[in-house]
């Protein structure tokens, strides 16, 4: 009997649904939820230089733009940042820009961040610890770090045959963050997807760990 290798979601995946994601409610009242949490959780100001990994169509850092300085999106997906480019120049924002990055293997950005934010990504970065240390280096001295993603499951979430983490135990994560050179660990639920399984409907619980750079 052949046994299938698990298929890891590349950027082809991403770019293929980029142009109806902003369609999904879902995805929508996420970004929404995670961004107020961060919102009351981080003492936003105008002069804070912020990065989003895996910042996707942008859910998350428009509703933030207003608060924040400069804004660096970056994520793997072309089709992904064609569509935030197109929202940057639709809105006329001056302060955001789209860059192609995987921080695993590009060269990291010269500049340093007050702010590192990402969203349902860290379930897809393969090497949890060396992510953490990029993010403790690309951080200026004092500044935040705010990891939304899935509470700790089975593997239902995405499916057996999809190779991403399956959501993160919280005490892990956290022990992770601290070895990486991070304090001031706090996690709370921030929103919960709910999806239709053969056993019937499920929810999956979304964290916003909030951290700071010691």
């Amino acid at each position: 009997m052949t046994q299938t290798q698990p298929t890891k979601l590349d950027a082809a995946h991403f770019d293929s649904k980029a142009r109806q994601w902003d369609d999904n409610p879902v995805f929508q009242e996420r970004g929404l939820k995670i961004a107020q949490a961060i919102r009351q959780a981080v003492p936003l100001h105008p002069q804070m230089n912020a990065l989003d990994y895996g910042c996707g169509t942008g859910l998350l850092s428009f509703p933030l733009k207003d608060e924040l300085g400069t804004i660096l999106l970056a994520d793997s997906s072309s089709g992904m940042l064609d569509v935030v480019a197109e929202k940057i120049a639709a809105q006329g924002v001056t302060h955001m820009t789209p860059m192609k990055l995987d921080l695993l293997i590009d060269p990291p950005p010269a500049q340093r961040f007050d702010l590192i934010v990402t969203a349902m990504t860290l379930h897809h970065v393969p090497d949890t610890d060396q992510i953490l240390r990029i993010f403790h280096d690309l951080l200026q001295p004092g500044g935040y770090l705010c990891i939304a993603d899935l509470d700790q499951e089975d593997g239902s979430f995405h499916g057996p045959e999809v190779d991403v983490h399956h959501g993160f135990d919280q005490a892990d994560l956290s022990r992770r963050a601290a070895l990486a050179g991070f304090a001031d660990i706090r996690f709370q639920t921030v929103f919960s997807i709910a999806k239709e399984l053969a056993t019937g409907t499920r929810d999956y619980p979304v964290f916003l760990m909030t951290a700071r750079r010691a």
